[in-house]
């Protein structure tokens, strides 16, 4: 997740150049040994999502040219992916995004002999489910999904996804533009599974989610602490790097976790299957993955780093924030969206009528 055009929204993407950069090792940027083909890197991820500075501290070191294309949802950069023939280079897919995506024979393997630096990563972090061998995915950022309130504005005390539905908050609620996250929100208010796929369930969602609508200032996953920081929101379903953003603009916004559980998620980097520069892109992840450059990304865009020599360097009002790093009993009632399998078709409906309302 992060990112000011909607999930919904189809971006008319840039085409992105190539990137060749033999894979580096260690903290060198540029391939060992051996001189790169070319010179150019097309990388894909979400909006706001790695710091302007750190690509240029890349493209300097190795010279390559980076060519960065945006999207604002997980199905919007399937779909741009699987139209694209081999465009883009490197990728930034959520957890689920990547089970579907390796089923579909979409992605390439990551030498990780390439990568030395995922070495760095915690074992809380790899050889997950979705990926037990980590043979296509490498861990970015992790995050969550929380409530954030301008207690200035707000008085009554909000705990629950339910509070979202109050009519005091008509058109003052900022969500996420996920489908994912707000059908498993409403899963999840019913004691199910975000992941529940039984159609009765799903339809009950559905149903709740309309009744919401007029609450719904935005849908939102770019930047949603705008709204919050600006004040024509007084209330956020957000990703948790946002809410903690968003308060260090207006300290009385406060974060808080639903007691109906945890909506967890994991950003990962993958290589598109047919990617023209396989070992730049493998450089670029290297790159990103040295302590010092993982930290100054989690320093500008604080979500929870896999990456556990970076956190190392890391202030402890980051690494002592439990909204981006959650405690052991908040991630216990943490729960990630998983492949639905053909299931997915029938949320696509439920989602897309709920935006055309």
């Amino acid at each position: 997740m992060k990112k000011m055009a909607t999930r919904t929204k189809w971006l008319a993407l840039a085409l992105a150049g190539v990137l060749a950069l033999a894979a580096g090792c260690g903290n060198s940027a540029a391939p060992a040994g051996e001189e790169s083909k070319s010179k150019e890197l097309n990388v894909f991820n979400w909006s706001n999502y790695l710091p302007e500075s750190v690509i240029k501290q890349f493209e300097k070191e190795s010279g390559i040219k980076v060519n960065y294309s945006t999207y604002s949802s997980n199905e919007e950069m399937l779909a741009k992916l699987t139209a694209s023939n081999g465009v883009y280079d490197v990728a930034v897919a959520t957890s689920y995004m990547v089970d579907i995506m390796s089923k579909q024979q979409l992605l390439d393997p990551i030498d990780l002999n390439k990568v030395p630096n995922f070495s760095n990563i915690g074992p809380d972090y790899v050889k997950k489910a979705f990926d037990p061998k980590n043979e296509y995915s490498i861990p970015y950022l992790a995050g969550n999904i929380v409530l954030a309130v301008n207690t200035d504005k707000v008085k009554t005390p909000v705990t629950s996804y339910a509070d979202l539905w109050k009519p005091e908050f008509k058109n003052s609620v900022v969500v996420v533009d996920d489908m994912r996250g707000l059908i498993g929100m409403t899963n999840q208010m019913q004691g199910k599974s975000m992941n529940e796929t039984d159609d009765a369930v799903l339809q009950k969602s559905k149903s709740m989610l309309v009744d919401l609508l007029p609450n719904i200032k935005a849908f939102d996953s770019d930047s949603p602490k705008t709204l919050l920081i600006n004040g024509e929101a007084t209330v956020g379903l957000v990703y948790g790097a946002e809410a903690a953003l968003a308060q260090k603009e207006v300290p009385a916004i406060k974060a808080v976790y639903p007691k109906e559980g945890v909506i967890l998620w994991m950003d990962n980097f993958v290589i598109p299957k047919g990617a023209k520069n396989k070992e730049n892109a493998e450089a670029f992840m290297n790159f990103l993955l040295r302590p010092e450059i993982s930290a100054e990304i989690s320093k500008e865009i604080p979500y929870t780093n896999p990456n556990i020599k970076a956190q190392e360097l890391l202030d402890d009002s980051i690494k002592k924030d439990p909204i981006i790093y959650p405690t052991k009993e908040d991630l216990q009632r943490g729960e990630y969206a998983g492949d639905v399998g053909d299931k997915i078709s029938q949320l696509d409906r439920i989602w897309n009528e709920l935006k055309s309302h």
